[in-house]
């Protein structure tokens, strides 16, 4: 199994770092790791981007997957391979950046806000979905969508999400979450930003232990 796909079935949480600068993004790396974050993108259009994911593929661990967000360009998916990098995020869906991402051997999570950009998403090779902006199209919007979805495709939200809304999200069915400026934003200590990734992964951790209750309990009755 790859560091992405175990980082899906494992702890699906991606750190958004959108503006952060090379010159701060270790010790924001190094705290985001210790919490236990698996998956870490930095926006194409914060300042430097391209230096602080640089640095970012040197620093992490072999089980951590550093990518690129806000990717509009298949330029751009070139770049991030040839320096090494494997995920590309995108706001939007452009099947240009999607094929382009796939024929690079590099995971995608697709930007889409309705079911015709979800399906072509997926026709094009997207590895999963990104429901953005998920806070506001919501949670039944989501249930709508994952009915019709291939149950294989993962369903991150992303967008207005909080921790406390986590659980509300995780019932309805959302195979994971990114996390933008509620974890990160200019001038936020990365000792902060630790302390959120670690209040983020411990709800994730939470709710999993639960759903894991429920569907133990649910076999138990039909037996």
């Amino acid at each position: 199994m790859t560091a992405f796909h175990d980082a899906l079935k494992s702890r699906p949480l991606v750190a958004i770092l959108r503006g952060i600068k090379p010159s701060e993004v270790e010790e924001v790396c190094d705290a985001l790791v210790e919490a236990g974050i698996k998956l870490i993108e930095v926006p194409l259009n914060s300042p430097s981007p391209w230096a602080s994911i640089e640095t970012l593929i040197k620093r992490v661990p072999a089980d951590v997957v550093v990518g690129a967000g806000t990717v509009l360009h298949p330029a751009d998916v070139k770049r991030l391979a040839e320096m090494g990098g494997e995920l590309v995020v995108t706001p939007n869906t452009d099947p240009e950046v999607i094929e382009a991402a796939d024929d690079a051997g590099l995971y995608s999570l697709i930007g889409c806000a309705t079911p015709s950009e979800a399906f072509s998403a997926i026709k094009h090779g997207a590895s999963g979905l990104k429901l953005f902006p998920a806070a506001r199209l919501g949670c039944d919007f989501l249930k709508d969508i994952k009915s019709v979805l291939p149950p294989t495709v993962p369903v991150m939200a992303v967008g207005g999400v909080g921790i406390t809304s986590m659980g509300e999200w995780h019932a309805a069915g959302v195979n994971g979450f990114g996390f933008g400026s509620m974890l990160y934003a200019p001038g936020r200590s990365a000792r902060e930003v630790g302390q959120t990734a670690c209040e983020i992964v411990a709800e994730w951790d939470r709710l999993q232990e639960l759903a894991g209750q429920v569907e133990a309990q649910q076999r138990e009755c039909d037996q």
